[in-house]
């Protein structure tokens, strides 16, 4: 079985298949799982934004959190394989 590997933006990448939702960092529950999860000492929240500005907060099946700058729509382009979108990354849709 292969796995589906897609890039987050600034050269981080996790595994498509492990990914249960993601949402726009703006929103209300979204602000309050990642405020929860930086208060919990050891937690499992994963900042893949180089110090940028995060725009999406990535839910995975082991209860980790990441954190991207690049868009949802983005990432969920290239979860659904969308070849054209790969090399661009948050400074492109800035």
């Amino acid at each position: 079985m292969d796995t589906k590997l897609i890039n987050i933006g600034l050269g981080n990448i996790i595994n498509a298949e492990k990914v249960i939702a993601i949402v726009a960092s703006g929103s209300a529950p979204a602000k309050r799982l990642v405020q929860d999860a930086r208060a919990v000492s050891g937690s499992s929240l994963i900042d893949a934004t180089a110090g940028r500005r995060c725009r999406s907060v990535i839910v995975m099946d082991s209860g980790q959190i990441v954190l991207s700058s690049l868009l949802p729509e983005t990432i969920a382009r290239r979860v659904n394989g969308n070849i054209d979108d790969l090399g661009k990354d948050d400074e492109d849709e800035a």
